[in-house]
């Protein structure tokens, strides 16, 4: 029996020949079997997702919550490829002054999710958008040389450091499968069925990891495929998923379980995962917004209490928490209020218990919002 995924075919011939996968287009035939768990964890992803969706339209300053989770989705995804850096290190006010590799990767993934969302209000999701985004996500970064913008032109492969075409985990499909098979996944990601969107998402996924169309940036790509859908489907509004949190905790059943599908067609499987994955992850973000919500109200009411400098404070109080790691010069010459004014409101904000002085002696005096910052540092 053929499998409905995809198969894997020769190329090339002798000590050069090597098989890569082509896999066929969505939707699968046979189509989905959807069994009871398959409906129960559907039910569950939409109804947790409209709660999530729900909340984010009624909390104010909904745009400063957006920022903080776009770079924890971000640090996130880019972890799960290996990159080393903390939250701490892309909040650091001298960020501009001593950028590593690693943040750098972070930082260019953050301005390539608010780049796909403001391009998404001019196109469709399409190859071209993917192709618009990849440029963006590595400008300049580690893997520049790999044709930023650019679907691949040659072979690549995925398996551990070293590996080659012979010993390799997985051979994508050669750039000529390739290229149909992206045209194929765009017209399935744009064209009208009966897939309730969520399955539609987790087979559209499935297929991008699987093409893996460019020589680097895939995995980050497809997990914020998966954001660009939900929010052209207005199944979320704002991008206040992480999902990354969970398949960085669960990789390895990420990878086997897509493997699984290329290998034995088990699609039902992969999209129980994924069902799981979004539920779990929208439940940790309605959680994580709940306890901002609370930690401001608790601390507004604190600053309310301030005798002195009371508007400077308040507007200090309000950029903290955009930047929850600051220092005094660069507090100052962004929000146009003097260097004297803003220390002053500092310590207003250090009395009452909502900035501490951090203990690093490699830069300027910086104060963080250590409660804000231990609800987002939460997974990462």
């Amino acid at each position: 029996m053929k499998n409905r995924a995809g198969e894997y075919k020769k190329n090339l011939s002798r000590e050069l020949q090597y098989n890569s996968y082509e896999p066929k287009s969505l939707p699968p035939s046979p189509s989905i079997e959807m069994d009871e768990e398959i409906i129960f964890l559907l039910v569950k992803a939409n109804r947790t997702l409209g709660i999530l969706d729900a909340l984010s339209t009624r909390i104010p300053n909904i745009d400063l919550f957006v920022s903080m989770y776009v770079r924890k989705e971000a640090l996130l995804s880019s972890q799960i490829e290996g990159t080393q850096a903390t939250l701490d290190d892309i909040l650091d006010p001298a960020l501009e002054d001593n950028i590593n590799s690693n943040v750098a990767d972070v930082i260019n993934y953050i301005k390539a999710v608010w780049y796909a969302i403001n391009r998404l209000q001019e196109l469709p999701l399409c190859n071209r958008l993917l192709r618009e985004i990849h440029g963006v996500l590595l400008e300049d970064v580690r893997g520049g040389e790999k044709n930023p913008g650019e679907f691949r032109y040659s072979q690549n492969w995925i398996g551990p450091p070293g590996s080659t075409l012979n010993n390799a985990n997985y051979i994508p499909p050669n750039p000529e499968d390739m290229e149909v098979a992206m045209s194929n996944l765009e017209k399935f990601i744009n064209g009208e069925d009966e897939l309730d969107a969520l399955i539609k998402i987790a087979l559209i996924h499935y297929q991008f990891e699987t093409i893996h169309p460019f020589l680097d940036g895939n995995g980050r790509i497809g997990r914020l495929l998966i954001t660009l859908f939900l929010r052209e489907k207005q199944l979320l509004n704002y991008p206040t998923l992480y999902i990354s949190y969970f398949l960085k905790r669960n990789r390895i059943e990420y990878y086997d379980r897509m493997m699984d599908v290329r290998l034995k067609g088990t699609f039902e499987q992969w999209i129980k995962f994924f069902l799981k994955a979004l539920a779990e992850s929208a439940e940790d973000a309605i959680a994580t917004i709940d306890s901002l919500v609370a930690l401001n109200e608790r601390d507004y009411g604190k600053v309310e209490g301030v005798k002195s400098s009371f508007k400077t404070t308040v507007k200090v109080f309000e950029y903290i928490k955009r930047n929850p790691i600051i220092d005094i010069k660069k507090t100052s010459t962004e929000l146009g209020i003097s260097f004297n004014t803003v220390s002053k409101a500092v310590n207003n904000l250090m009395d009452i218990g909502i900035l501490r002085q951090t203990q690093n002696a490699n830069r300027n005096r910086c104060f963080a919002y250590e409660d804000y910052l231990a609800i987002l540092r939460k997974d990462t």
